[in-house]
């Protein structure tokens, strides 16, 4: 028994469109007339669209779709494009290598803009100009070199480097003081302010009020409760003040007595 798996069967040439694809092209190659290749060529290229439907986004998607059609079938299928024909030449060009910079840099440590700006400051014809450059030149060096070492450097160090590598052109008097300059970026997500309020301790506040809130109006509610001794005394009384009130009532028998009395 045969098994036709992915690794005895051909290569994809572009895998994202799948095999049936690729079938689907290798057949529009074998057909016998133009006419019959045009016709099934433009059902694949319709295909093609759906199952990539991204590259509806990009420009000339359709000139894209064609070139890819002549991709898979290695440049092999003869069709009538509305595009030019894509060739092997135009589709696998080899990138051109980039020309990296071998600078032979003397001390890295400064870096290499450092030798090109004492190059600058050397051209310059006016001495107090070129002064204030080497000055400003002395201070980015010093940056340059705590940057890479945390310890303390002395100005004197920096000026030597500094003629050094201007071949004694940018001296500095003796007594120069430098400046340290530090080029430091706040970190992300330290942008909220200190004094404002986080949420969680708003939430937390409200919480707490809202807690003595709900204390407070029960402590009112159990106040002006009644204990319930209060209302059973009350109810008796009130029971007591009923019999008393119905021994005041004169009885119905007396009432008519008094009432024939006054006819007589």
């Amino acid at each position: 028994m045969n098994f036709d798996y992915n690794s005895t069967r051909p290569k994809l040439i572009l895998a994202e469109y799948g095999r049936n694809v690729q079938n689907m092209v290798n057949y529009i190659c074998d057909l016998p007339t133009k006419e019959e290749r045009n016709k099934y060529a433009q059902v694949v290229i319709d295909m093609m669209g759906v199952l990539n439907p991204h590259l509806r986004d990009v420009a000339d998607f359709k000139h894209k779709l064609w070139d890819h059609l002549q991709i898979i079938s290695d440049f092999q299928i003869d069709v009538d494009s509305p595009y030019p024909t894509a060739t092997p030449e135009l589709v696998k060009h080899e990138p051109e290598l980039l020309s990296y910079p071998q600078h032979n840099i003397k001390y890295k440590h400064y870096g290499f803009t450092v030798e090109k700006m004492i190059n600058k400051a050397i051209s310059i014809p006016d001495e107090a100009a070129r002064q204030k450059m080497a000055l400003s030149i002395a201070n980015f060096m010093k940056m340059a070199y705590t940057t890479w070492n945390k310890d303390a450097v002395a100005d004197e160090f920096i000026i030597q480097d500094l003629a050094e590598l201007s071949s004694q052109v940018l001296q500095l008097p003796e007594g120069t003081v430098l400046t340290k300059l530090d080029f430091k970026s706040a970190p992300p997500g330290n942008r909220v302010k200190g004094n404002a309020p986080t949420q969680s301790n708003s939430n937390t506040n409200s919480g707490h009020s809202n807690n003595n809130h709900s204390r407070t109006n029960n402590n009112n509610n159990s106040n002006n409760r009644r204990p319930a001794g209060t209302n059973t005394f009350q109810k008796r009384s009130n029971t007591s003040g009923g019999s008393s009130n119905n021994n005041n009532r004169r009885p119905y028998q007396n009432n008519t007595n008094s009432s024939s009395y006054k006819r007589g």
